[in-house]
């Protein structure tokens, strides 16, 4: 179906992302995923191009493009040609805003041009181990010194984990109070400041997924990120455009899933014929593509909304909850679809299945987005009970 919220300069920009994509990503993929790890080589190159906070202003090394257009693009061609454990749309559009936006000159000055060339990788620490999707269930603390935060905790699932060269990191500062959360930027050598386990997964494997320790970490007073007892509002604040990029990334996956399987269903032969002509098997994609059409639709409109700065964050919530829900089943037909080939880590459809499980639980889970859904529309037992 053709899209129609794309202009000129984001076809010439997108011709551009997509020759990247295929040069400096896409062909060391095999190489990252038996490494565990992208090379920090992927952030200097990315960085090279411009690619990185672009919305940061040019001062702080960005292009001044705040058009989230442009990271949606870069979503899709590195969904198609590069490889799906570079999370650079992490480190450029959830946590490179929390600075840009919540941090003073001298943290953007000293942080964002570093982050822009690529320099230095972002990541931010929310999740713990006890605690999932629940922020207000927040157990890392920091206390108040003189000069200094005193910061105690471990946090977990953290992406960029590895590479982080600065982690927000998102930390209770009041006892009484659960939701009095700091946000503090941790530096790389910082003493008390552990990387545990490079984690094992099952999918994204390319992806330096981690647990993070801090055991009386001093975080200087000029590293932390607004006011110290207003993060809860802030990551809240956030959530909408984390879900968004969610979106737009399972939608790009799920379509790039869509087309392997009908090129394979097309050379694949069973009982003399391609297996793309019997009927379940036309049935079957016709049904996905449909859904693909629809929901793309919803997602660009939704990148307009953002855009406009008029996306709340139920219908974020819809967003991620239905594209994250349409990646599965479609890189599940997909694996069946390729029959026993779809089972083979060599066919890719194989590793986007794998790759595609975690999208129904991170970023806030598909159960989350329906209470978040729920209870826009009045039905909160708070208020009904």
């Amino acid at each position: 179906m053709e899209r129609l919220i794309f202009e000129a300069e984001h076809d010439i920009f997108r011709d551009s992302a997509r020759r990247f994509y295929q040069r400096e990503v896409g062909p060391h993929g095999e190489q990252w995923r038996e490494r565990g790890c992208v090379d920090r080589e992927a952030f200097l190159k990315a960085g090279e191009q411009g690619y990185l906070l672009m919305w940061a202003d040019q001062e702080h090394g960005g292009a001044g493009v705040a058009d989230f257009r442009y990271e949606q693009i870069l979503m899709e061609e590195n969904a198609r040609y590069g490889d799906s454990g570079f999370f650079h749309t992490l480190h450029s559009r959830l946590v490179g805003p929390y600075i840009g936006k919540l941090g003073n000159d001298e943290q953007r000055a000293r942080i964002l041009p570093k982050a822009a060339r690529g320099e230095a990788i972002l990541a931010i620490a929310m999740t713990e181990p006890q605690t999932g999707s629940d922020l207000a269930g927040i157990r890392a603390r920091a206390e108040e010194k003189d000069d200094y935060w005193l910061l105690n905790g471990a946090k977990t699932f953290i992406s960029n984990g590895i590479l982080a060269d600065y982690v927000v990191v998102a930390a209770r500062t009041s006892p009484d109070n659960p939701h009095a959360i700091g946000l503090f930027i941790v530096e790389r050598g910082m003493p008390g400041f552990e990387r545990g386990r490079k984690l094992k997964k099952m999918g994204l494997q390319s992806q330096d997924t981690a647990e993070l320790f801090f055991d009386n970490v001093r975080v200087p007073k000029a590293n932390v990120l607004g006011d110290a007892a207003q993060g809860f509002r802030y990551l809240t604040r956030h959530l909408a455009e984390e879900r968004l990029l969610g979106a737009c990334g399972y939608i790009a996956s799920a379509q790039v899933a869509f087309d392997l399987t009908l090129d394979y269903v097309k050379e694949r032969k069973a009982f003399g014929r391609p297996v793309g002509t019997f009927q379940n098997s036309r049935f079957k994609l016709a049904q996905l593509r449909a859904e693909i059409d629809a929901l793309q639709t919803f997602v660009d409109q939704c990148v307009l909304l953002h855009n406009a700065g008029k996306l709340n964050s139920e219908t974020a919530a819809a967003a991620k909850l239905l594209c994250s829900e349409l990646e599965g089943r479609m890189t599940d037909e997909g694996v069946q679809l390729h029959g026993g080939a779809g089972y083979m880590d060599e066919y890719r459809i194989s590793r986007m299945y794998t790759d595609a499980r975690i999208s129904r639980i991170y970023a806030g889970s598909s159960e989350i987005m329906r209470e978040i859904i729920g209870r826009s529309l009045g039905l909160d037992d708070r208020k009904l009970g």
